[in-house]
């Protein structure tokens, strides 16, 4: 099989990596409109186990139609690019009728008309399939579906450097160039209904093993899980992100502010959205510089009935900087996901067609695959039980 990843920032050169790494890949390309990176890529990828397969190409995912031709060559593609151009990458390929596995999720703006556009195709668009969203909501289904009754489900995932550094305490390890901030409120399930609450709210104390102790506010819950079957009866649920204590003050302050707006302001006769202004002026200060270490964090707790009884189930991971290879923690857990992914939906192995999240295809064998296929890259992820005292009368 032939795999296309387009995107050579933080992800896709790791993408690359885990897609030569598989004998049954006979060539994977790499893409950007950028020589640059390119050549980066080339330095950094050209070493390594299973380079022979390995090229480079110049392109540019806004020209659909070049993009569609060069996407029709091969058997599946990985999107690893900003949010900005998740859409451009997903109109190519299903122009060119073949399945995508894209690290971000475009904005909720676009996705009606994607959906419509890979339903008439028939072809696959897998969107939000890295850590968060992807494995988060991969998992959080597998934890689910354990249970017989999901009273809550609680997640918590992040990816941060090592070391903690002035102003915020926070290197941009996903995303390319723009800080991970925004001003909207979040979402949580609070008896069963949907509901906003501000986000950077809700901050908790958190400890991970190897790591120390960490903060988690709120995100955001994806609203689509609760369109599962197993979580259709959710009381609860959040979903938060980790960073060292700190840090979610600091954003907090920023959005009451005002500078994570997106609405233009005038500034001595020239408009400029705040945000735009923020990213600009902290990213020589926030950029992740050559072999910065980071780690990634991940938790999902899920709690409800099984066999009638009280039961608790958690699957954690903690990944750190590949100081071998080079490859960030954020690279190895999102990039190394959606590679795995993308030869599954090569191969045919995905039941599914149209625009679908990840943990509607990733279920059952493909999951216990998936995994196995990490865990064999060190990535690897814990289950515990904990069975609690059974309910009065039972």
């Amino acid at each position: 099989m032939r795999i296309l990843v387009v995107g050579s920032g933080l992800m896709g050169p790791a993408a690359v990596f885990k897609a030569m790494s598989d004998p049954d890949v006979s060539g994977v390309t790499l893409c950007d409109r950028g020589e640059e990176r390119l050549a980066e890529a080339r330095r950094k990828l050209s070493p390594l186990p299973g380079s022979e397969k390995f090229s480079t190409l110049r392109l540019d995912v806004t020209d659909l139609a070049s993009a569609a031709r060069t996407m029709a060559d091969f058997d599946s593609v990985i999107a690893a690019l900003p949010q900005a151009l998740s859409a451009d990458a997903i109109r190519a390929a299903t122009s060119a009728g073949i399945p995508l596995i894209d690290l971000t999720r475009p904005s909720e703006t676009e996705i009606p008309e994607l959906r419509q556009r890979a339903g008439t195709a028939g072809s696959l668009v897998i969107p939000g399939c890295g850590v968060d969203p992807g494995l988060t909501e991969i998992v959080a289904r597998f934890l689910a579906e354990k249970l017989e009754r999901v009273n809550e489900l609680h997640i918590k995932c992040g990816g941060f450097p090592q070391t903690p550094a002035p102003p915020l305490g926070y290197k941009i390890v996903f995303g390319g160039r723009e800080l991970p901030l925004r001003e909207e409120d979040a979402l949580v399930v609070e008896a069963g209904v949907l509901k906003p609450v501000p986000r950077y709210s809700g901050v908790e104390a958190v400890a991970f093993d190897g790591v120390g102790e960490c903060e988690a506010y709120h995100e955001g819950f994806m609203p689509w899980l609760m369109e599962l079957p197993a979580l259709r009866g959710l009381g609860a649920g959040t979903q938060k992100t980790v960073r060292w204590p700190g840090y979610a003050a600091k954003s907090a302050l920023l959005k009451e502010l005002g500078l994570l707006g997106r609405e233009p302001v005038a500034v001595d006769g020239c408009r400029v959205a705040p945000k735009t202004f923020l990213d600009r002026l902290l990213e020589p200060r926030v950029r992740l510089e050559e072999n910065e270490k980071d780690l990634v964090v991940f938790r999902v707790d899920a709690s409800g009935l099984k066999n009638g009884r009280p039961r608790r189930y958690r699957v954690q991971m903690a990944d750190r900087y590949d100081e071998a290879l080079g490859f960030t923690a954020m690279a190895r857990v999102t990039a190394f996901t959606a590679a795995i992914v993308a030869r599954m939906a090569a191969r045919g192995e995905l039941k599914g067609q149209g625009l679908v999240t990840p943990e509607h295809v990733i279920t059952g064998a493909t999951f216990d695959r998936l995994l196995t296929d990490l865990a064999a890259s060190g990535i690897v992820f814990e289950l515990t039980t904990e069975k609690t005292e059974p309910l009065a009368g039972g």
